[in-house]
């Protein structure tokens, strides 16, 4: 008799991921008590955020542990093929109407009353917005990396990410100097290993953030590289997978074959070498049954306040200037992307929404109707 195949289950597989995290960064920081002693304390807060998941799953509500918020849109670097100017998200200067820093900090009231262990900062470039930084690091139960091109690195920021261990800044870097500065512009990457030789002087515990395509995906996962991250005083690297907005940045996508191999490194990484994260976005979503994004295990809320499946999906049919999070994540285009199971469709590999965008495009147009 064939046994029924179990149900994936997306509220255990993340809240495992999330305490999977927290158990890796404690073992990358343990020669750093004042790091250790906080995230003791987060781990506390995320088992108690988790417990609040739970009794809302069972409320028949889900509520996803991460969230993306793109505090700003406006950038001070032109990086090639930047998906962010491709669907004209980001811009040079600062565009009216987005959302101010006392908004945000209502979101992440209501992201920590919700549950939330998980606030990633982007942009633009997030540090333009130093207020909504400052609110930010008000919530100590709830962990935000700050994903910034390190430009606006100054001395009242390391002081503020001393103070508030809760802000851990991921500095943007494609490999070496070659690639870094091909993709971000001329004496970027010196900039970049200053910030991190300043930041681990301090003690400050910090992490890296890499755009994998097919030209810098060997550099950026070998031993070389991530040696020079790891003396340099890094505690974790986020792999996001380079995803075309054009045909013209379809060549740099990874395919099937170059995903694959990154996943089996990460997993080596992660058995080998335990003084770092390793944290791969999209991933494989095959193990995650399908895309997360949508609600399922995060969900994007753009500087203007629009809630987005993702970053990379920038569809909207509400705004949380005039709509909670619980709203937001209740919304038609979200709820028909999940129950429709969109997001566990079989696809080419990568990122199923961008992929299937002209069905993403007709289901907000019938939510809109």
């Amino acid at each position: 008799m064939k046994t029924k195949e179990k149900e994936f289950d997306i509220q255990e597989y993340m809240t495992r991921g999330v305490e999977r995290i927290v158990s890796d960064a404690l073992k990358a920081t343990l020669k750093n008590p004042r790091e250790s002693a906080f995230l003791l304390r987060f781990a506390a807060a995320g088992k108690a955020a988790s417990k609040k998941r739970k009794k809302a799953e069972r409320a028949g509500e889900h509520v996803p542990p991460f969230l993306i918020a793109s505090i700003t849109s406006q950038c001070n670097l032109h990086c090639a093929g930047c998906y962010s100017r491709c669907n004209h998200a980001t811009v040079d200067a600062a565009p009216i109407a987005q959302l101010t820093d006392g908004e945000w900090l209502r979101i992440f009231d209501e992201a920590d009353e919700l549950g939330i262990s998980f606030i990633l900062l982007a942009g633009g470039e997030p540090l333009i917005r130093r207020g909504v930084i400052e609110a930010a690091a008000k919530k100590p139960n709830i962990l935000f990396p700050v994903f910034t091109n390190g430009t606006y690195m100054d001395k009242r920021y390391l002081d503020l990410f001393n103070q508030n261990r809760n802000l851990l800044p991921i500095m943007s870097i494609e490999g070496g100097r070659d690639a870094t500065d091909a993709r971000r512009g001329d004496g970027i990457y010196d900039r970049i290993i200053a910030n991190m030789d300043e930041l681990h002087r301090r003690g400050i515990v910090f992490g890296a953030s890499v755009t994998v395509t097919t030209e810098n995906v060997r550099e950026v996962s070998s031993d070389d590289f991530l040696n020079r991250l790891s003396d340099g005083g890094c505690k974790a690297v986020f792999f996001v997978e380079f995803v075309p907005v054009t045909n013209e940045g379809k060549d740099l996508a990874p395919g099937e074959e170059e995903r694959d191999c990154l996943k089996r490194r990460i997993a080596q990484l992660r058995r080998e070498r335990p003084e770092m994260v390793y944290i791969s976005f999209p991933g494989d979503e095959k193990t995650s049954g399908g895309c997360v994004a949508a609600g399922r295990g995060f969900f994007h809320i753009n500087s203007h306040g629009s809630a987005e499946p993702c970053p990379f999906s920038p569809y909207s049919d509400v705004n949380v200037k005039t709509a909670s999070l619980r709203e937001a994540m209740r919304s038609p285009l979200f709820t028909a992307l999940r129950e429709g199971n969109v997001l566990k469709e079989d696809h080419a590999g990568g990122c199923v929404l961008f992929e299937k965008r002209a069905l993403v495009e007709s289901l907000l147009a019938a939510s809109n109707k």
